[in-house]
């Protein structure tokens, strides 16, 4: 099986304001793009269950021209708030990298 790392150059969390967690998957090419894209794994299904989020809630944007898949969610918690662990939500797409994916054909 394969990871995010075989399919993108960039993987990355971040804040989108205070109430709003963003996700950036580039992918290193347009076959790994369309792969990754094709696979549905990155899902708003997959990321309502690891953030406590209602599914309706997360969106899921594919860019072809930017061959990049964008995720937006809630923050479980306010930004900046006592509960928050993160503030800038770099550290948030941690738990993905051992997201398990279909081999790439190349």
């Amino acid at each position: 099986m394969a990871t995010l790392l075989d399919y993108c150059s960039l993987v990355r969390s971040k804040n989108a304001g205070p109430f709003t967690l963003t996700f950036d998957f580039m992918a290193k090419d347009q076959l790994s793009f369309d792969a990754l894209r094709d696979a549905q794994v990155i899902t708003p299904r997959l990321f309502a269950t690891m953030f406590g989020v209602d599914e309706a809630d997360v969106l899921v944007t594919a860019s072809v021209p930017a061959q990049a898949i964008k995720v937006s969610l809630p923050r479980p918690v306010v930004q900046g708030s006592r509960m928050d662990a993160d503030s800038y939500a770099g550290q948030q797409y941690g738990p993905l990298m051992s997201l398990t994916l279909p081999e790439l054909d190349r």
